[in-house]
């Protein structure tokens, strides 16, 4: 082999390294309504859970991880704050949580930026 085909070798080498890379990645985020989050972030006992979560519910919750208030939530998701409270309130029954304390502890989790 010349310098050229072993450059050549391992550069696709080095692409089916990264295409594998890449496969595996895909496998390791959670789809929660339109966001992936890394599995990495999601607590194995509400991976499933998760899934049945409405879009708006997802909404919320994104929010909520972000910090923000329900008045806040309502206002950018032009619904009313007692709505926001009816969907806190069905995400902790779908999830099995204890109260709005959990939920906000793994909306943290889930979006809560890491930088």
């Amino acid at each position: 082999m010349t310098d050229g085909q072993d450059e050549e070798a391992r550069l696709r080498e080095l692409m089916r390294l990264l295409r594998q890379a890449d496969a595996r990645a895909a496998e390791e985020d959670v789809p929660i309504g339109e966001f992936r989050i890394p599995r990495s972030r999601v607590p194995e006992r509400h991976s499933q859970a998760i899934g049945t979560l409405t879009r708006t519910e997802v909404a919320v919750l994104r929010f909520l991880g972000w910090g923000r208030a329900n008045a806040d939530i309502a206002t950018l998701l032009v619904i009313s704050e007692n709505t926001v409270r009816v969907h806190l309130n069905n995400m902790c029954r779908k999830l099995e949580l204890d109260g709005v304390r959990e939920l906000n502890a793994l909306a943290g989790l889930l979006f809560h930026p890491l930088s």
